[in-house]
């Protein structure tokens, strides 16, 4: 279910760099543009901290981790990957939008790694 709620957001995100590339006429690289750069952060961010949620959370769900831990994580990283973007912005490191993706994906990606570590752990 959260997999294919990021992987919409993904999908939207690399769409708005690929016409974006089309519209400059950038095919590779951003070569100095800003507003490309801003774009494909954005969505590579959102790659790179999807994958990494979404492995562990199906990690912990294949050794029979409480589904509420798997829920909690998969709750925060969609909230996260939804708010993220909007506050990833050249001009401004300190957007309140940027601190709620950032805070609510290292939220669940420690939760997820607690939950993994009691598994692990036999606890």
């Amino acid at each position: 279910m959260y997999a294919l709620a990021v992987a919409v957001v993904t999908l939207a995100l690399w769409f708005r760099v690929t016409l974006y590339r089309g519209n400059i006429g950038i095919s590779i690289g951003d070569n100095g543009d800003v507003n490309l750069l801003q774009r494909i952060r954005q969505h590579g961010n959102c790659v790179e901290w999807s994958s990494f949620i979404l492995i562990m959370m199906i990690l912990a769900e294949g050794m029979g981790a409480p589904g509420l831990y798997i829920q909690i994580s998969g709750a925060l990283l969609l909230i996260g990957r939804i708010a993220h973007p909007f506050g990833l912005k050249i001009d401004n490191a300190g957007h309140p939008l940027r601190y709620v993706g950032n805070g609510t994906n290292i939220l669940a990606a420690l939760n997820i790694m607690v939950c993994l570590g009691v598994n692990i752990l036999g606890l």
